[in-house]
C-alpha cells in the first residue's frame, strides 16, 4: 500500500509537470520573431522555440505533436504575449504566420513599390524589379506588348509573410488590378493597356480628383493634333530608368531620347510610368471634353487649365512668380 501511495504522488507530480509544461502560460522576451523555414523537423522547431523562450520545454512540444498530429506550418511567426505551449502549438498547426504590410499609394513606379518591398524585408529591391520584367506574363491577357507590370500592381495595401515569393506578391497586385478595372468597367475597353497608360499620367500630373477629367481631355487633344505631349513625368520616368535621375530635371534630361520622353516623341510613351488610382483610371476612360490644350500646377497645388498659348505663358509666369 505504501508502494502504491508514492506511486500515485509520483505519477500526480508528473501530470502537474506535464500540465504546468503544456498549459502555464509562458511570456517571451520582448517581441520574437521565429522564422520555421519549408523543412524544418517538429524536434527543430521544438529546440528553436525552447531557445527562444517561447516555451519552457520542448519535450513538451513533442509531447503535444505526439498526441494532437496534424500538419505544423512553416513560416515566420511572431511571439510578444504570454502564451501556453498548448496555444503556440495551436498556431502552428493552423499556420497564423505573421504577415508585414506594404502601403503602395496611388502614383508609386516600380521602383517606388521595389523599395517599400525591401523596407518592408520581404526582398531586395534589385530582385523585385527583376521579377516585374519577367513576369510581365501576368499581365498578358489584357496588355500583350507590356515589358513589366509597370502600372498594373494596384494601389493598396497589402500583407504578406516573409517567405511569399515575388511572384506571388506581384500576382497578387496584378489581381487586385484586374478586380478594381472590372468594377471601373475598365476590362471591356477596345484598348486597356492605351488606357493605363494615360491614366499614369494623368495621376503623376494632377492631385485632386476632381480635375483628372479635364487633365486626361487636354493629352486627349494633344494626342489628336500630334502635339508632344510634354509632361515633365515621363522625363522623370526616362532617366530613371536609364538610372540618371537626380533628383531635379535638368536639360540634358528634357533633350535626352528615350521613348519616354514626352518632350522628344509625340504620342503616349510605350508604357505606364506608374500605378494610376481608381480615379485617374475613370478619367482616362472618360476624359473631358474640351478645348483646353495647356496646363500647369499653382501654388496651391491645384491646376490651370488654358486653351491658348499666350494663356498658358501668363500662368506658368505667376506660378514661377510664387516660387520667388
Amino acid at each position: 500500500m505504501k508502494f502504491l501511495g508514492v506511486l500515485l504522488l509520483l505519477l500526480l507530480i508528473a501530470a502537474g509537470t506535464v500540465g504546468f509544461l503544456v498549459y502555464a502560460p509562458l511570456t517571451p522576451p520582448g517581441e520574437v520573431f521565429l522564422d520555421l523555414p519549408t523543412g524544418t523537423s517538429s524536434s527543430e522547431m521544438a529546440q528553436k522555440l525552447q531557445d527562444g523562450h517561447i516555451i519552457r520545454n520542448r519535450y513538451a512540444f513533442l509531447l503535444l505533436r505526439a498526441w494532437k498530429g496534424g500538419s505544423l506550418k512553416a513560416g515566420e511567426y511572431r511571439f510578444a504575449d504570454p502564451e501556453s505551449a498548448a496555444v503556440v502549438y495551436a498556431r502552428i498547426a493552423r499556420g497564423d504566420v505573421h504577415t508585414r504590410a506594404v502601403t503602395i499609394p496611388e502614383g508609386f513606379n516600380l521602383y517606388d513599390i521595389a523599395s517599400a518591398i525591401e523596407a518592408a524585408g520581404l526582398g531586395s529591391r534589385a530582385a523585385f524589379l527583376e521579377a516585374a520584367h519577367t513576369n510581365a506574363d501576368l499581365v498578358s491577357a489584357f496588355a500583350p506588348s507590356a515589358k513589366s507590370l509597370e502600372g498594373y500592381l494596384y494601389p493598396d495595401t497589402y500583407r504578406f509573410s516573409r517567405h511569399t515569393t515575388l511572384r506571388n506578391m506581384q500576382d497578387t497586385m496584378v489581381r487586385r488590378f484586374r478586380k478594381q478595372a472590372a468594377t471601373l468597367g475598365l476590362l471591356t475597353t477596345p484598348d486597356i493597356a492605351r488606357t493605363v497608360i494615360l491614366a499614369s499620367l494623368v495621376e503623376k500630373e494632377v492631385h485632386f480628383d476632381n480635375e483628372r477629367t479635364e487633365a486626361a481631355g487636354v493629352f486627349t487633344n494633344r494626342l489628336a493634333r500630334n502635339m508632344p505631349l510634354q509632361t515633365d513625368p515621363t522625363v522623370i520616368y526616362a532617366a530613371l530608368q536609364a538610372g540618371r535621375w537626380t533628383g531635379v530635371i535638368h536639360r540634358s534630361d528634357l533633350d535626352f531620347d528615350s521613348p519616354y520622353n514626352t518632350y522628344r516623341h509625340t504620342g503616349l510613351p510605350p508604357g505606364p510610368i506608374c500605378s494610376p488610382g481608381a480615379a485617374a483610371l475613370r478619367a482616362a476612360m472618360h476624359p473631358a471634353t474640351t478645348e483646353n490644350l495647356y496646363f500647369v500646377a499653382d501654388a496651391t497645388g491645384h491646376t490651370q487649365f488654358s486653351a491658348g498659348l499666350k494663356e498658358h505663358a501668363d500662368q506658368v509666369a505667376n506660378y514661377r512668380k510664387s516660387l520667388q
